[in-house]
């Protein structure tokens, strides 16, 4: 009976450690899958800042085909964030995009709401510190896309969106609260309906290697709501292209441009410098104004199937309407880390480091991320 009690012991202590080893191995496996199944990963969100207290959650992708026969069907990813902090924040956010049999049809789907303090610092491209102001927002957004193509890798689309926000100033008497160019403090409701056109040859939407991507969106918001709410509308142009410049080096470089026309336009509506993807390194809303135009290189490094590394640099700035110019470009640069989670798709968590620019009596702009993808 002992000798009997020693090997089922064993048997359970064997079991947890080999099924270990086992995920350990198919983790770091260099191996690709070929089988295109679905694929599944979850990530901790964790943070801290002064204003959230500590921030804690859990984000994860889901990945699959929606034919696995054709090799020519790009991936359809959803991705889902839940966080909440010690002072009660709290940020929920899905996210999808879909492609159809044979890339039929494209669907993109978004719904984010969200209660969370940030630092506004007024508008333009030239902000200062010394005028942080500390707001906390709530946020409700829903956006939807659908795109058919008709003409080889063209894509032709309508979008329909709702957004509403709401505001409170934590210490009254900043620039948040003095300001008069910054239009409906209080917060609103913007319902938005538009159309889109795109034209893609990438080889794939998650790591694409070679190939051209670009997209343009216009949106137009009807008085529907009235008062001092948002009437006009927003047009983005967003343009991609990839090389492959050695069997595990590639080369990405991405173009961006935003502008919303209409007067009086809410400050919370304006296109915002910085966040993960683009312009990484700068706190978003640090600069905000009527348009954006940005621009940014991306230079892969995948020495696995599992690992690389990359290095990016790029510029932008903010400005009001009229007043283009390509003065007082803002710079960013910054080095990241990737490991691919399910290799066939080229889908990765990613680890970036960003810089922007060192203003006089001011502490270096960066910011360090952890997200799902790549970049663009």
């Amino acid at each position: 009976m002992k000798k009997i009690l020693i090997f089922l012991s064993l048997i359970l202590l064997v079991n947890p450690l080999w099924a270990q080893k086992k995920l350990i191995q198919k983790l770091l496996s260099n191996e690709k899958d070929t089988t295109r199944k679905a694929s599944f990963m979850p990530i901790p969100v964790l943070g801290y800042a002064q204003e959230t207290g500590f921030e804690f959650g859990l984000g994860a992708l889901y990945s699959f085909y929606m034919d696995r026969k054709d090799t020519t069907n790009r991936s359809s990813n959803f991705s889902g964030t839940a966080s909440y902090s010690t002072k009660k924040t709290y940020n929920i956010s899905l996210k999808g995009d879909a492609w159809t049999p044979g890339n039929k049809y494209h669907f993109i789907g978004e719904v984010r709401f969200k209660k969370m303090p940030f630092n506004f610092y007024g508008l333009g491209n030239n902000t200062s510190k010394a005028d942080e102001d500390q707001l906390v927002q709530q946020q409700f957004k829903i956006q939807l896309d659908a795109e058919k193509t008709f003409i080889k890798n063209a894509y032709t689309g309508v979008s329909v969106g709702f957004e509403n926000y709401s505001f409170t100033d934590k210490v009254t008497g900043g620039i948040y609260s003095s300001s008069p160019i910054v239009y409906d403090r209080a917060g609103g409701s913007v319902l938005y309906i538009g159309v889109s056109q795109s034209y893609d040859t990438r080889n794939s939407n998650n790591y694409p290697t070679k190939g051209f991507f670009g997209r343009i969106t216009y949106q137009y918001a009807p008085d529907i709501y009235g008062g001092s709410n948002f009437t006009g509308s927003q047009i983005k142009v967003n343009v991609r292209n990839f090389w492959s410049l050695a069997p595990k080096v590639v080369l990405g470089v991405q173009g961006l441009y935003h502008t919303v026309q209409g007067t009086q336009t809410p400050f919370y509506l304006l296109p915002q410098l910085g966040n993960d993807e683009m312009m990484r390194g700068y706190y978003t809303g640090r600069y905000r104004d009527e348009n954006l135009i940005a621009a940014q290189a991306e230079l892969r490094y995948r020495f696995m199937n599992r690992f690389g590394i990359v290095a990016f640099a790029g510029g932008g700035k903010v400005f009001a309407n009229g007043n283009l110019s390509l003065d007082d470009l803002k710079p960013n640069y910054g080095l990241g880390g990737r490991y691919f989670f399910d290799t066939a798709k080229g889908l990765s968590v990613r680890l970036d480091y960003g810089v922007g620019e060192k203003k006089a009596n001011e502490k270096r702009q960066s910011g360090f991320y952890i997200s799902l993808a790549e970049a663009f």
